[in-house]
């Protein structure tokens, strides 16, 4: 009878563990499904949202603005700077993070602090399922996520279909102006400009998001520029391109912006921004040899 019981209570207490693989490769076992959770980046915020976290966030970083309810919560740091006596006076059972610039010297601090981090590091546009799901399976909300996710794979895979066997469009990505930026093909972005039937000019590179010059603008020719950099800023940016006519898609004027929070940040949202982009991809096609005004399409 005692051995039945011990066999039963070990199998209550294997039912209560939930866990999964991260980013990273790392086994994130929790005991029972997360309870306090914070989210340390806008895109990881909104993803837990869609996971069902609904009243289980208690910590965002600046600039979560989506859901509306996440501008209510304590921020506990930006992209610079963790506030990690808040963080403990917070105690969170899950801390989910972004694998980007000084994020990964964070977890570890994190980590070292007792608290359980998920590195969030989504490259193609089916790994924002793929984050959602996780994030579902360490909270327990499985089912509160099944619907996002389900539409969202049903609205990429109805755009794939759409979008594939369009004629190759050369594509500038901009994410700075001074100095120029943009990113390489690893970005998810550039699966956004895939899937759209482009290609990333500056794919090759190695770093992420390299800065570039314009002598290698030109040379690469882009047939279409677009910008999602800040929205208060991108009007000014597409303007500037103006100087440069021998570039293809500055002489065509097919230059565009997209609302930063749609096409910068992987979340179900992403599929707006990639919308946003296919759509002036078949300008480029639609009008090869005419001229359109430059315009920020802003969502």
């Amino acid at each position: 009878m005692i051995r039945l019981l011990c066999l039963l209570l070990l199998s209550a207490s294997a039912a209560a563990q939930v866990s999964v693989i991260d980013y990273q490769g790392r086994e994130i076992v929790l005991e029972q499904a997360a309870q306090r959770v914070i989210g340390m980046s806008p895109h990881v915020v909104e993803n837990l949202y869609s996971a069902g976290a609904g009243e289980r966030m208690v910590g965002v970083t600046s600039y979560s603005n989506f859901p509306e309810a996440a501008l209510k919560l304590p921020i506990v740091g930006d992209y610079s700077s963790t506030n990690y006596e808040l963080i403990t006076e917070l105690n969170p059972d899950l801390i989910v993070l972004w694998n980007s610039g000084r994020h990964l010297e964070v977890a570890e601090k994190l980590r070292e602090l007792g608290f359980v981090v998920y590195v969030d590091d989504p490259h193609k546009l089916e790994d924002v399922e793929r984050s959602i799901r996780d994030m579902a399976v360490l909270m327990g909300t499985t089912e509160e996520a099944e619907v996002a996710t389900q539409q969202f794979l049903q609205r990429l895979a109805k755009m794939r279909q759409q979008y594939a066997d369009r004629s190759d469009v050369r594509v500038l990505y901009q994410v700075w102006m001074d100095p120029l930026q943009t990113l390489n093909g690893n970005h998810i972005i550039s699966d956004v400009i895939r899937l759209c039937g482009g290609r990333n000019v500056f794919a090759e590179e190695e770093s992420l998001a390299p800065k570039i010059n314009i002598e290698a603008v030109i040379a690469r020719n882009p047939e279409a520029i677009v910008s999602g950099g800040m929205a208060t800023k991108q009007q000014e940016w597409l303007s500037a391109w103006q100087r440069w006519p021998v570039i293809d898609a500055v002489k065509k004027k097919h230059v565009y912006g997209i609302e930063p929070d749609i096409i910068s940040r992987h979340t179900v949202r992403l599929l707006d921004g990639a919308q946003a982009m296919c759509e002036h991809l078949e300008k480029v096609r639609l009008y090869q040899g005419t001229e359109v005004e430059i315009k920020a399409d802003f969502k």
